[in-house]
């Protein structure tokens, strides 16, 4: 296959990683300083790839690099930089009677292949998170963002190859369709494969890949205000889950409000209204809403808004009679990504926590905070919605896997 040099090169850089955590350190100080160098250059490669996407596309904004996001990134990489490494930490150790000592420490993935869509900030942040943990990492990224992902690939080699690194520790493959097909049958050279993107390129992946795949679902996000909720907490939670970024998995889809509380939803709504977000409401919260809500804002919900990723200035409302019914319709329509309960109901609040299942649950805050650098993690490859192996924002951690090391003086089994 012609896609094989790529993963043979990556293969004997792999062999070749044997580098301290101080050199490792180094060259993500000297990969932020360097985004920072060369942000006219990575700007001006950026809007080659905007220029091609219609302004109004729900991705344009995750496409979308500012001097200020660069900015930003540079910090996620310092602060990675910064924590500690995870590999060959003692997990657990014994002796056992016959002598035999046993130890499981922590080791590499391996050769980490991921694939995304219109995201350029996920090639800093593989290659971030990879690098730290000793990991390879082989790159798809789509098409929309073909200029971006090589322009900071170039930056990442750069850095590399002044600190007399392979530059093959990280790769990007070609842009089309079929690099993505090799990079998903490579087994052999590729350990697990992280698709990060649409709920389309999540279900290809899960679907086609010979190699294991750790799911970054989509975020299907709920908030739910229950009957003794706090209307100004509610108010501003809501309107930070849905409004800080529209575009991200962790913005709110569907409001959920107690009929109670069915009297304060034009107050919950209003600044929603104010930044022109189009509410699908059903049948008890349109009644509501249509006497103060902006009339082009408002729809009457149908089936389909339910369960909805939106990545973008809408949402849905539906109205529920008790909190178990509340619990019913997220455990019905959750992607298990981020949900939240607004509550002073401290048995409620307990309650929530226990028996939602989703990677982040929350009480009294925004889902917004469902992210690596926000959880402490210094950046992220992905938010994970499975369960085995890792779940929620995926750190330095979730990117190490362990091995046993056993030691004799000369045992043999009976």
């Amino acid at each position: 296959m012609i896609y094989n040099q790529y993963f043979e090169n990556a293969q004997i850089a792999a062999r070749k990683l044997n580098i301290t955590s101080e050199t490792i350190n180094q060259v993500l100080k000297d990969l932020a300083a360097e985004a920072i160098l060369q942000t006219n250059y990575l700007l001006e490669e950026n809007q080659k790839d905007l220029d091609r996407m219609d302004s109004a596309n729900p991705n344009y904004d995750r496409l979308k690099l500012t001097a200020v996001r660069i900015q930003d990134i540079a910090k996620d990489i310092i602060n990675v930089a910064g924590l500690e490494n995870p590999l060959g930490h003692i997990l657990s150790e014994k002796t056992m009677p016959n002598g035999l000592h046993i130890s499981k420490i922590s080791v590499p993935l391996g050769t980490i292949g991921v694939i995304y869509e219109a995201r350029p900030n996920v090639t800093f942040d593989v290659f971030t998170l990879c690098f730290k943990t000793g990991n390879i990492s082989i790159l798809k990224g789509g098409s929309d963002a073909s200029y971006s992902n090589q322009a900071i690939i170039s930056v990442i080699h750069k850095v590399l190859s002044k600190n007399n690194i392979d530059v093959n520790v990280t790769t990007l493959l070609p842009v089309e369709r079929e690099a993505a097909d090799a990079l998903l049958n490579a087994v052999g050279y590729v350990d697990v494969i992280i698709p990060r993107g649409s709920q389309g390129l999540i279900n290809h992946v899960r679907q086609t890949s010979k190699v294991p795949v750790i799911e970054t679902g989509a975020g299907i996000v709920h908030t739910y205000f229950d009957e003794s909720a706090d209307l100004k907490k509610g108010t501003d939670i809501i309107f930070n889950s849905k409004t800080r970024r529209v575009s991200v998995c962790n913005a709110l889809d569907c409001a959920i409000i107690h009929s109670a509380r069915l009297k304060d939803l034009s107050e919950l709504a209003k600044p929603l209204g104010e930044t022109g977000v189009e509410i699908f409401a059903d049948e008890l919260s349109y009644i509501v809403l249509k006497e103060s809500y902006p009339v082009q804002l408002l729809h009457k919900a149908g089936p389909e808004h339910f369960g909805t990723e939106f990545l973008s200035m809408k949402m849905a409302v539906k109205t529920v009679d008790t909190f178990q019914q509340a619990l019913d319709h997220i455990a019905a329509h959750s992607s298990k990504h981020s949900e939240a309960i607004i509550t002073e109901d401290p048995e409620n609040m307990e309650t929530f926590l226990n028996r939602v299942d989703a990677a982040a649950v929350y009480v009294n805050a925004s889902t917004a905070f469902t992210d690596g650098a926000q959880f402490g993690l210094g950046a992220e490859i992905g938010i994970s919605t499975q369960k085995l192996h890792a779940r929620g924002p995926m750190g330095l951690q979730e990117l190490t896997s362990y091995k046993w090391l056993v030691k004799g003086t000369g045992q043999t089994r009976p």
